[in-house]
């Protein structure tokens, strides 16, 4: 009995041990998994808030827009995991109008909405891979092709399909040359692809090639595209657009940036009759920047002036920026801008307090090229910003 007592005993114990020990193990192995994921799992998200004022706003049959100021601000929130065997994935949720793309800023007080909820959607959705020299990106994506600016393609404008990345690189200097391609979609209209309003990029790109200058050659085919943006169109048309970028860094002193981007329509629009004579032949834009100094760093200053002359078909208009100008297509029921077809500058201050606030300021003219009525539409516009990073 006794002896039955105490195998029973040990019995107990050897359980309670094993329990223990697999207790053990388990948390260490939890805890592994949660240093695992918090390894791999990366959170972000920013604030924005601004004022804003415009005046002397020109339309087109001669009156003028009433002098307007607003307050906005702007919240986005993400997170990125990657992994080395997956490559990573990222997602973002940002405010903003869900049928104006080129705009996350919401003004307070807008249109009589008093304390409504507010209208917040996802931005991005992207899996990116990275094997060697080869990239891959797939989803909601970021604007796969480099710009200096975007007076082509907005920062807000995420675009959906897929983007490829080969980077061609010396061992003494990696990426010396990197060659992109890309198909993105606008809108797939269930038949064939080639019935989908698309565009295909391709670049050739020299990022890289010498810390302080980049040169890059690309050709944007857009096809199928419609005329106006959020259904309002009347016909699609084609746009064949080359592309040169080049920026310098420290010219003639340290700290001292040119950019300078050229864009042209290799499409004849001759037997185009849905598009007025008088911009058939509007296809060419320039775009010159010269900048002093660089707001990365804490108690860091830039200054930057720009000069654009985008005429009315060298860029799709309601992808690009809606910064410069009111311009848009509320005349056809879409908030979308309409930021082609001008002449304007962009004068910008931006201060560094630390790593997490940047003030910024900038100030835009702007004068239409080729008018779409009796007078040329014209603006000004001021605006400070608070930006918070999290």
């Amino acid at each position: 009995m006794i002896v039955r007592i105490f195998q029973g005993v040990g019995t107990i114990h050897y359980s309670t041990a094993t329990l223990f020990m697999l207790l053990l193990f388990s948390q260490q192995d939890l805890q592994g998994q949660s240093d695992s994921l918090a390894s791999s799992l990366n959170f972000e998200s920013d604030f924005r808030f601004r004022i804003e004022q415009d005046w002397n706003a020109r339309k087109s049959d001669g009156s003028y827009r009433d002098d307007r100021s607003r307050l906005r601000y702007r919240f986005r929130f993400g997170f990125k995991y990657s992994k080395a065997t997956m490559g990573s994935f990222v997602a973002r949720v940002r405010t903003g109008l869900p049928n104006k793309q080129q705009d996350p800023q919401l003004t307070l007080g807008d249109a009589n909405k008093e304390f409504s909820t507010l209208p917040i959607g996802i931005e991005r959705i992207q899996y990116s891979r990275r094997i060697g020299s080869f990239a891959l990106d797939l989803g909601k994506i970021e604007f796969p092709f480099y710009r200096n600016n975007e007076l082509f393609w907005s920062y807000n404008v995420f675009p959906e399909g897929g983007h490829i990345k080969f980077n061609l690189s010396r061992a003494t200097r990696p990426h010396v040359l990197d060659i992109r391609f890309a198909h993105l979609l606008m809108n797939a209209y269930g038949t064939s692809f080639s019935s989908d309003s698309y565009m295909q990029g391709v670049q050739i790109n020299s990022v890289g090639m010498s810390e302080s200058m980049n040169v890059s050659l690309a050709l944007y085919l857009f096809r199928n595209i419609p005329n106006l943006p959020d259904g309002a169109h009347s016909f699609e048309m084609p746009y064949s657009i080359f592309h040169f970028a080049f920026r310098k860094q420290n010219v003639i002193f340290t700290d001292l940036i040119f950019e300078f981007d050229y864009y042209k329509n290799l499409e004849d629009y001759g037997d185009f009759s849905q598009i007025d004579q008088n911009l058939r032949d509007q296809k060419s834009s320039w775009v010159l920047a010269l900048s002093y100094g660089q707001s990365v760093k804490p108690k860091s200053w830039m200054i930057k002036a720009t000069y654009a002359y985008i005429e009315r078909f060298s860029s799709l208009d309601y992808m690009s920026q809606n910064d410069w100008a009111r311009w848009d297509y509320s005349s056809v029921g879409s908030p979308d801008g309409r930021l082609s077809n001008l002449e304007g500058i962009e004068l910008a201050i931006s201060y560094r307090l630390n790593d997490a606030v940047l003030f910024t300021s900038k100030y835009y003219t702007v004068d239409q090229l080729v008018p779409l009525g009796m007078f040329q539409e014209n603006g000004q516009r001021w605006r400070l910003d608070l930006d918070l990073s999290f």
